[in-house]
């Protein structure tokens, strides 16, 4: 007979007892550490809640850390807003040393010499101010042919990337450190910017390269660093505690002009009928009832009606009046 597999636990130990899980609808603002990936945080911080439905609103690598927002329940409807949201960021750039992947987890392909003054990066940082075309890493999670692009990288592939249309809004200067060649950037972009590429971009018009040494999320949207909350201090506080650290849905629309509907309207709209309104046009719109804080959805206006988008239904709209 052979022997019985060996197991962690001895064989008679209790199972560890389900923790019940629970409807939370909201938006937790999470301060992603270095080193864990958006997924697992989010999943550390589902258990924490007890949540049954959460989903996070963009990828941040393992090297970055910062704004990582959570959706919970009925805030999950409305993530793409936050995935769409204009993003702003605290670079660190090594100028000097060019390194495979574009940072600091990579291998050094190049060491150059630093000879640069803060007046030509200010004039390199500005070549990259406005709509710029960007190639998309290889280490990214883009997609060529079903497989995503670090899948090549891995295996030393490299394929022919295009370019993408991105927007830089704003990048200033925070420090500049000549005697370790470390630069920090303050970036505001549109979505879909590489941080890394940038990084890259701006060491090559200096002449002497660079890599991305440490990134941080401070913004997403109308969503801030200085809301959001650790998992350390997460697991520490008590349910109520974690519960008031969720923000409505709506938080994640915020920056869309709000309609407000009478009852009988709000009713309608609620089943998706489309409602006459003597507004103007408009692209995106957020929905409410009479109720200040009854949250229905998103829509946009066109031809004189409001045509809606995301829908609550009617008990996720009652549990975000109750709560």
């Amino acid at each position: 007979m052979p022997p019985a597999p060996r197991t962690s636990e001895p064989v008679n130990a209790p199972l560890r007892p389900r923790v019940p899980r629970r409807a939370l609808h909201g938006v937790l603002l999470l301060d992603k550490p270095v080193g864990l990936s958006s997924n697992d945080a989010l999943q550390k911080a589902k258990r924490l809640m007890r949540a049954e439905k959460a989903g996070h609103t963009g990828t941040l690598d393992l090297l970055a850390s910062g704004l990582l927002p959570l959706c919970f329940g009925a805030a999950t409807k409305f993530s793409q807003a936050s995935l769409d949201a204009d993003k702003r960021y605290t670079a660190t750039l090594r100028l000097g040393q060019t390194r495979a992947g574009g940072d600091l987890e990579g291998e050094v392909l190049r060491e150059r010499p630093v000879a640069v003054d803060l007046a030509a990066i200010q004039t390199a940082c500005a070549r990259f101010t406005g709509p710029i075309a960007q190639v998309p890493p290889m280490h990214s999670a883009l997609k060529k042919d079903g497989k995503a692009l670090y899948e090549y990288a891995r295996a030393g592939i490299e394929v022919e990337r295009t370019p993408r249309q991105v927007t830089i809004h704003a990048i200033d200067i925070l420090a500049w450190t000549p005697e370790q060649h470390t630069l920090v950037l303050d970036v505001r972009c549109s979505k879909g910017t590489y941080i890394r590429t940038l990084a890259e971009d701006i060491g090559e018009a200096l002449g002497c390269g660079a890599h991305l040494s440490a990134l941080r999320r401070t913004a997403s949207g109308g969503l801030a660093l200085a809301d959001a909350v650790t998992l350390e201090r997460l697991a520490e506080m008590t349910e109520p505690e974690r519960d008031a650290c969720l923000r409505r849905p709506d938080s994640l629309l915020s920056d869309r002009p709000e309609v407000r509907l009478p009852a009988p309207e709000a009713a309608r709209f609620l089943q998706g009928l489309r409602r006459r309104t003597a507004l103007a046009d408009a692209d995106a719109v957020r929905v409410y009832g009479p109720e200040p804080a009854a949250f229905l959805g998103s829509a946009h206006i066109t031809a004189g009606e409001l045509i809606a988008d995301r829908l609550l239904s009617p008990p996720e709209v009652q549990a975000l009046l109750q709560s």
